[in-house]
């Protein structure tokens, strides 16, 4: 069914644009879907295959920002959230190498004690921020420490981890 006044609205659009008075009219109701380029705000929690929760921006009291297409996320996860909007609920599986990649054995490294700082925490667990080439910090995970040997795992946390993503979209705008 059409609505009277968006119908209305339509042709007086139609009329001053070929009375060549108008160049461009919106329609500033229009949904916006996710799609490349949009701007999404939402609100996530990341469950591990057991059921716990590994992240969440509720937690957090916070919604997550970011631009479709820009690296934040995966590519697959962002292929599920295309033709969302405002007000969508979802619930997405992903597999380990779809969401955080698999476990690298390449982004493991042993490193010799004396390279960690005199007062820095060594213990099984903690994370430790290490200057990348470019300069920026790269977080590794301490895994082990045997003797003078310290292994540290570079790879993502939740690397080679199925995860469940439970979305709210809050807000989507066009990316133009």
């Amino acid at each position: 069914m059409n609505h009277p006044k968006r119908c209305l609205l339509n042709r007086i659009a139609l009329f001053a644009s070929k009375q060549g008075k108008v160049s461009h009219m919106t329609n500033t109701n229009k949904v916006q879907l996710i799609q490349k380029g949009s701007a999404v705000t939402f609100h996530f929690t990341i469950k591990l295959k057991d059921g716990s929760i590994a992240d969440s921006t509720h937690q957090m009291g916070k919604p997550a920002k970011l631009v479709i297409g820009n690296g934040s996320l995966s590519d697959n996860f962002e292929q599920c959230l295309f033709g969302l909007q405002a007000g969508d609920q979802r619930m997405i599986e992903l597999k380990a190498a779809d969401a955080f990649g698999l476990a690298n054995p390449d982004n493991i490294h042993h490193m010799d004690r004396t390279k960690f700082a005199g007062d820095a925490e060594l213990d099984v667990g903690v994370i430790m921020g290490f200057s990348g080439p470019d300069g920026m910090e790269i977080p590794g995970i301490v895994t082990a420490i045997e003797g003078e040997s310290v292994t540290v795992d570079f790879n993502h946390p939740l690397a080679g981890q199925d995860v469940t993503f439970d979305v709210e979209i809050l807000a989507v705008e066009s990316g133009e």
